[in-house]
């Protein structure tokens, strides 16, 4: 699946896309034709939705996707010689990752900005993983509904999604949109190559940003390894890592078993720590998960 789709999306016209997004539209009179999802794979695309072929495309390709249910489709300047033999309106444009993005965000609602977005990276992809379980599960003894994008298993709240990865921008968006709807209040994603195809965070907001790498130097090398995911940031925003405190809670904690489940737990209370929950409601939820244990 490579799609973004009207159950959990907003509709929009042709013309608001050629206005707003400076896209050309062949023919002129289908500013009407109203767009309910995206989709950039043929097997996709599903009724109502604007084909963005993620590969070259053809006459034939098009014409398949007419077939699927396609209401137009987004191709580069190069084919306005076929829109007059194509079945099916036409938005012409080259757009880089940054736009696809955007107009992937905007159709779905723009999700990212409703949830707490914490992210995770490091060398180890594995690690990596483990630590948004181990992020997910917090956040949920903190009483927040959780939604999850890892190749390790991604889910909306309690229920697994059933995911191709290494997902793009399209499924990103979607995923992040089928969690709000849901009821989630954070969303917690890894960053890794199993995970995430390159740019898939475009037009992402990022809040927290946590690494597994303890070290300086490995830290900033899973930072630049990450930016290639395209997420968006704040300016001030940092990469965290465990601290003294962080490792003190953990530790007293006895889901802290003094190693790598402690060190995940620990990065854990650190992100959340960063993102503004209070010490104290911390301390409540890891003595309350101590006591029923």
């Amino acid at each position: 699946m490579s799609a973004v789709s009207e159950s959990v999306g907003r509709r929009m016209t042709l013309g608001y896309l050629a206005d707003h997004y400076g896209f050309g539209l062949e023919p002129s009179f289908a500013v009407d034709v109203t767009i309910t999802a995206l989709a950039d794979e043929v097997d996709s695309i599903s009724p109502g939705s604007l084909y963005i072929p993620s590969k070259s495309v053809d006459v034939e390709r098009l014409e398949q996707a007419r077939a699927r249910g396609a209401y137009a489709a987004l191709v580069p300047h190069a084919m306005r010689e076929v829109a007059d033999s194509a079945q099916l309106p036409l938005l012409f444009a080259e757009p880089d990752a940054r736009q696809i993005g955007a107009l992937a965000s905007d159709i779905a609602g723009k999700p990212s900005g409703l949830l707490a977005m914490f992210a995770i990276c490091g060398e180890d992809g594995d690690e990596v993983e483990a630590n948004v379980i181990r992020l997910a599960d917090f956040l949920h003894m903190l009483g927040n509904p959780v939604g999850v994008i890892s190749a390790s298993g991604s889910s909306s709240l309690e229920r697994r999604l059933d995911l191709r990865h290494p997902i793009g921008v399209l499924d990103v968006q979607h995923t992040l949109a089928v969690c709000g709807e849901d009821g989630a209040a954070a969303a917690v994603v890894a960053l890794n190559e199993r995970t995430l195809r390159p740019d898939a965070l475009q037009s992402v907001g990022v809040d927290v940003l946590g690494c597994v790498d303890e070290e300086k130097p490995q830290s900033l090398a899973a930072l630049r390894q990450a930016q290639r995911y395209g997420f968006a940031a704040p300016k001030q925003l940092k990469v965290t890592t465990r601290t003294e405190e962080s490792d003190a809670l953990a530790s007293q904690s006895a889901l802290g078993q003094r190693d790598a489940s402690e060190r995940r737990l620990s990065l854990a209370i650190a992100m959340t720590l960063a993102a503004g929950v209070r010490r104290g409601n911390i301390k409540s939820a890891l003595r309350v998960s101590q006591e029923l244990r």
